[in-house]
């Protein structure tokens, strides 16, 4: 949804036009790939954080326009709501010291923004779910004023003909009701780019989907929503339910969410393209110029623009992601399961942990997904945003016996994973020292059961302990993630609780 649109009136024309424009798109798509178009490969990993702007009392600030305007910088733009920005770190090739090279660059990035957003009294913080979002933050009002976020969010309403119903049931229950999309607006994640050739893409795809589920246990670092603690990773529930195109009849007849984790492993990326067509309709039939046929035939590089555009407007855990670059296509895997922080260095580690991974398990011979069904695999990912690092994941026995079994995950990925991700890396051509690092701090946040998700919530109720409000305690843990997060170090070493205020005299 980066892309630059223009709101306006559709009528019925125009959507048979862009239905008509969408599977010219997809049979060019099948061209280039049969004729094997696409960049040769490159070891390109791309990263996103999206952001939230709070002030010194740990309320969203709705101002992303004027902290844009003083940052001035093409890395930063605008996000959903006004108290959201996104950052994005150029392409960098894996290996050597990659990840200590984008650490370098992600504190700069911020700390130069957070400087900038200090100018108007606010500030830069970088976590799944803000905590002290409330339900009067996230209305229609505090969309940004961007023509494209107008108009999805005039389309999702109008798709699905009445309110959003909002319902997550928890360590406690939140149930409300929403007149737009904006309470997807809370939700802040980071997303990892994986430029792969057409021939690897269905195997790095399903090694992302099959270790979603320990990323997120892992990282997670959304446990509260308007007031109410709900699931250690909370940003999924909200985001299916806030865009959520079906009324209950259609989700009665099994219709599938533009949020989707998936139903199947594939073979190849444009099993993920066609599906997208084929199960979703276009949110914004919105028809660019160019003739894909024609230019294909001419020996160009088709844009592809409505096939892109539709692609964005599917909301897959793990999507598909056509791109051009230097006037060649490429594919990527976008992964989009995590939360934003803790810190950068959080942040790193996690993205560590997932590059080694996916190369580890997409090289194996015996894949994890030929002895996973897809059904677990979906069921691992609700019981990690559950539950968090305390979570419980099905997963292949190792050994000659087979089946599956259900193990902590603290323990598979300190015993199973981590190795694996170490040896990832190590394909990568990513120094030891980096590799070591921030897989450490996997291993750290393993071995102590702690994460952004746990520390929040460990906070949260020493502050109530203590005699705050929820609303003071969650304000309180906010400003205190805000400090701590500022400070860099990783969140496992965080101390819990609020800090004691010092005696005067």
């Amino acid at each position: 949804m980066g892309e630059k649109v223009v709101a306006g009136p559709f009528d019925l024309s125009d959507r048979q036009r862009h239905r008509d424009k969408l599977r010219q798109c997809l049979t060019v798509l099948e061209r280039l790939l049969e004729e094997k178009r696409f960049d040769r490969p490159k070891n390109l990993m791309g990263l996103e954080i999206e952001l939230n702007l709070a002030g010194p009392d740990g309320m969203p600030r709705m101002m992303n326009a004027q902290v844009l305007d003083r940052i001035a910088s093409r890395d930063f733009q605008t996000e959903l709501a006004m108290f959201n920005l996104e950052v994005n770190i150029a392409p960098h090739r894996l290996g050597d010291r990659v990840f200590d090279r984008l650490a370098e660059e992600l504190r700069t990035s911020l700390a130069y923004a957070h400087r900038k957003a200090g100018e108007v009294d606010a500030g830069i913080v970088m976590i799944g779910i803000l905590p002290t979002l409330g339900q009067r933050h996230l209305v229609l009002a505090n969309l940004s004023d961007v023509d494209r976020y107008t108009l999805l969010n005039d389309q999702i309403v109008a798709a699905r003909g009445e309110d959003f119903a909002l319902d997550i049931d928890g360590i406690e229950r939140l149930v409300c009701r929403s007149r737009s999309i904006a309470p997807e607006a809370a939700c802040t994640s980071v997303q990892l780019h994986l430029q792969v050739t057409p021939g690897r893409f269905a195997d790095v795809w399903n090694a992302a989907q099959a270790v979603a589920a320990a990323q997120v246990a892992v990282g997670a670092n959304s446990p509260f929503l308007f007031g109410h603690e709900l699931w250690r990773e909370s940003r999924p529930p909200l985001f299916q339910q806030s865009t959520d195109t079906r009324p209950p009849e259609l989700q009665a007849q099994g219709v599938r969410p533009r949020t989707w984790f998936g139903e199947r492993w594939i073979s190849s990326a444009y099993e993920l393209f066609e599906e997208n067509l084929r199960f979703f309709p276009p949110l914004l039939p919105i028809c660019d110029d160019e003739d894909p046929q024609a230019v294909l035939d001419g020996g160009g590089t088709p844009k592809l623009a409505e096939l892109v555009l539709h692609n964005g407007t599917v909301y897959r855990w793990n999507r598909p992601v056509y791109g051009i670059a230097d006037g060649v296509p490429h594919l990527r895997v976008e992964n989009r399961v995590l939360p934003a922080g803790p810190t950068v260095v959080d942040v790193i580690a996690n993205a560590a942990f997932y590059y080694g991974l996916v190369r580890a398990l997409a090289e194996e011979s015996r894949p994890v997904w030929t002895r996973l069904s897809f059904e677990s695999a979906a069921a691992n990912f609700d019981a990690a945003c559950r539950h968090g690092i305390d979570a419980r994941l099905e997963w292949p026995r190792r050994g000659r016996y087979g089946g599956t079994t259900q193990v902590d995950v603290v323990n598979l990925v300190r015993d199973e994973l981590l190795p694996l991700a170490a040896a990832g890396l190590d394909a990568w051509g990513v120094e030891p020292a980096d590799r070591d690092l921030y897989l450490g701090v996997i291993e750290d946040r393993c071995r102590l059961r702690t994460n952004g998700a746990t520390w929040q919530a460990a906070t949260f109720h020493r502050a109530l302990e203590k005699g705050l409000s929820r609303e003071a305690a969650l304000a309180a843990t906010t400003r205190r993630y805000g400090e701590l997060m500022h400070l860099g170090e990783p969140v496992h070493t965080w101390p819990v609780g609020l800090p004691e205020p010092v005696p005067l005299g």
